[in-house]
């Protein structure tokens, strides 16, 4: 082998071995890229009016519009038919995002009721969307105790409980909100299932409670909500008073985001709440196709 030849080789060695770590750092970026992508569901009580009429037809407007998922807040016919809401989802190709449930099916024998009804629609987020248990200082820390508890019960199966706020978790006892105290007091398994738009009403930053707590936003309510006296805004995804863009960087970045739950609860304009949500849907599609 020549001089020549040698360094050839060298430098085809060199560069093939530069070449390597950033070929596995692309291979390595692919699943990464794929998993910053974050489903969207509709929290039912969105189109509560249609779901009362006729459950299998709002279901199927929903699934109509493009969504990938719905957030039970009621089961209607299907109660005690998990099976059969089952088999409904698939055909819609739906898939069971979450549930809103009370604070006593995460104890004892209901907890059990409530393993196997939501395993048999493949639903692993149990969420508590109020207790006023919450804000009392007496009664919040067994009240924290009683999600970490079931969040023991539930992590080895796959699943997960958690807490969805309003205005008045954001009070304070002492110096600390009780959604402060709540996240502390209850161990990095119980999701804190953030209302971005009542967390923004509450003079709160949704984004950076999410950087706060990294990995406890695994579902996020997207609720578009006007602040008071934001004159020209309306309660439409991407027309009101939300910084969505800085909320859905963080539920990417550190949120542990697995969905982005989107509920319309006023319908402005006059429009039906199946418009309000189709709108609103559109300005989730909008704000994902441009991050």
């Amino acid at each position: 082998m020549d001089n020549r030849t040698r360094s050839l080789t060298r430098r085809s060695f060199l560069e093939l071995a530069g070449a390597a770590p950033l070929a596995l750092a692309a291979a390595r970026s692919i699943p990464l890229l794929a998993a910053a992508r974050i489903p969207v569901a509709l929290q039912l009580y969105s189109v509560r009016g249609d779901c009362a009429k006729d459950f299998d037809a709002a279901l199927a407007a929903v699934a109509a519009m493009g969504f990938e998922g719905v957030e039970f807040a009621g089961y209607y016919a299907y109660e005690k038919d998990a099976p059969a809401l089952a088999a409904r989802l698939k055909a819609l190709n739906l898939k069971a995002a979450g549930t809103h449930i009370r604070t006593s099916s995460l104890v004892g024998d209901a907890l059990k009721a409530a393993i196997d009804f939501h395993q048999a629609i493949g639903c692993r987020f149990l969420i508590v969307p109020s207790d006023q248990a919450f804000t009392d200082p007496e009664k919040s820390k067994a009240l924290a105790d009683t999600f970490n508890q079931a969040a023991a019960v539930l992590k080895p199966l796959g699943m997960a409980c958690g807490y969805h706020n309003h205005v008045n978790e954001f009070k304070k006892d002492g110096d600390k909100t009780f959604w402060d105290l709540f996240a502390e007091r209850t161990t990095k398994d119980v999701i804190l299932q953030q209302d971005c738009g009542w967390s923004m009403a509450a003079g709160q930053d949704p984004a950076a409670y999410i950087r706060k707590y990294p990995g406890r936003s695994r579902t996020v309510h997207f609720k578009p909500t006007v602040r008071e006296g934001d004159a020209g805004r309306k309660a439409i995804f991407g027309q009101d008073s939300v910084d969505w863009r800085s909320v859905y960087d963080a539920c990417r970045s550190v949120g542990g985001t697995e969905w982005i739950v989107l509920e319309q609860e006023v319908y402005p304009d006059g429009r039906t709440p199946m418009d309000a949500t189709r709108e609103s849907f559109e300005g989730v599609r909008k704000l994902l196709a441009s991050a």
